[in-house]
């Protein structure tokens, strides 16, 4: 099967007005986290919870509060039906599980990465100081291991018959310090001869300085971008990276490094949970300014239904609807299925300061959504007997047959705008619902 991922990146390099999008689901956690990779158990897979044996006068249910390994499995399993996202991106032991053993992406759009190096900053276990030192390299996984499970495969063999995955994950921190920095480059160096030889491909993911460097963090977008492009100008064709995993730093930064080199494919990572607004906006405002990759680990781990959060950044990202139609209608959808969201509506729709590192205990600050003149919020939406008629007329989406025909009928202000703080939530629903079949009925 062609696999959507090869597809998008070469209609993306023949075609730069392309909206073609990469999404990616990063489930590599475990290679940081450890126990508390999976998530909170508030959101499972449709065949639940499976039972975990554990001594109550030791544990209550609330503190046994992460997912086993064998329920984050099945939330996987999921999302690899659902065929939404592009890649999927696990550790070499899930990938092995997946991949070589139930052969779950021999029929998939979707193709399988591992993440092939776990350097420091990503250690981010419980009462440990690793993320807070400076990053150094470091390898657990090797290329044959994320091939075909073991430590050397058939050398003579074709790669595209290797069970595993052929895309791996490498990471690199640059620091701003000539030692650590030239002793990661090298590492990277060995990495990438290895991966020539073995005809592997990866992308490269390229974090901020994960310790004080010097630079001002208005800044960093620069000094990054000029590693990257110092780093690859040595690196000929066959050992250049299939695409880029970096730090949003804004528009400025995005377009200069899309437009410096046409051929270089650019995404984003997602950076810590925040909120569900968070998520939506900064894969709207990346692929806005020339991203047309996204990587969301945290951000759909922590999410009260993945699925239905994938789903909205396919939305988006295929220009059906806004950042902020989305965040209505993912709280809609949360209502349909009576989950409870994490966040209220009116506080999910805030934008939030984001930590773009692991260590991601840092104070963060809200700020409001700057008003748009094309936003769902400021446009006027009068109800009429005849709209009425036709919005009963439109296919019902699995929103409406869960929750039965949406009514027009919700509180205005004087200018004609929805008053989002005098709706119930049956109303909000409604609108919402609303708004969804206008765009994708």
């Amino acid at each position: 099967m062609v696999k959507s991922l090869d597809a998008k990146l070469k209609e993306i390099r023949s075609n730069r007005s392309s909206r073609a999008f990469i999404i990616a689901d990063a489930k590599d956690a475990d290679m940081a986290f450890g126990i508390q990779a999976t998530g909170p158990r508030k959101y499972l897979a449709k065949s639940g919870e499976i039972p975990a044996q554990f001594s109550p006068e030791v544990w209550t249910r609330e503190e046994f509060g992460y997912r086993s390994l064998p329920e984050y499995l099945e939330i996987i399993r999921e999302i690899i039906a659902q065929k939404i996202v592009d890649i999927m991106l696990m550790s070499a032991s899930v990938n092995e599980q997946l991949t070589i053993k139930e052969n779950l992406f021999r029929n998939s759009p979707i193709t399988p990465a591992a993440r092939a190096n776990d350097t420091s900053d990503v250690w981010a276990i419980r009462n440990g100081r690793y993320v807070k030192e400076p990053s150094e390299t470091f390898r657990s996984a090797s290329i044959d291991y994320i091939q075909c499970g073991k430590v050397e495969c058939n050398p003579t063999a074709d790669p595209s018959e290797f069970p595993g995955a052929n895309l791996g994950l490498y990471s690199i921190t640059y620091l701003n310090d000539l030692e650590r920095d030239r002793k990661a480059l090298l590492a990277f160096k060995e990495f990438r001869e290895e991966a020539e030889r073995k005809k592997f491909r990866y992308f490269l993911e390229v974090f901020d300085p994960n310790v004080h460097s010097g630079i001002p963090a208005d800044q960093l977008g620069a000094f990054i971008n000029d590693n990257i492009i110092r780093t690859l100008a040595g690196v000929t064709e066959a050992g250049r990276p299939v695409f880029l995993k970096i730090v949003y730093h804004g528009p400025r930064f995005m377009e200069e490094l899309v437009q410096y080199d046409p051929n270089l494919v650019v995404g984003i990572l997602g950076g810590s949970a925040g909120t569900t607004y968070d998520a939506f906006k900064l894969i709207h405002d990346a692929q806005k300014y020339g991203a047309r990759v996204a990587l969301f680990g945290r951000k759909i781990n922590n999410a009260e239904h993945q699925l239905g959060f994938i789903e909205m950044l396919r939305l988006i990202t295929d220009g059906v609807i806004s950042p902020e139609e989305a965040v209505h209608a993912y709280h809609a959808l949360l209502e349909a299925k009576k989950i409870k969201p994490r966040l209220v509506l009116e506080k999910d729709i805030q934008l939030t300061e984001q930590s773009m590192s692991y260590d991601s205990q840092g104070s963060k600050r809200s700020v409001s959504i700057p008003a748009r003149k094309d936003s769902p919020v400021n446009k006027t939406i009068r109800p009429t007997p005849a709209a009425v008629q036709k919005t009963a007329e439109i296919k019902k989406t699995p929103l409406d047959s869960a929750v039965g025909t949406a009514s027009l009928l919700w509180p205005l202000k004087a200018d004609g705008t929805p008053d989002f703080a005098k709706m119930n939530s049956q109303q909000r629903l409604s609108y919402s619902l609303h708004r969804l079949n206008k765009k994708c009925p």
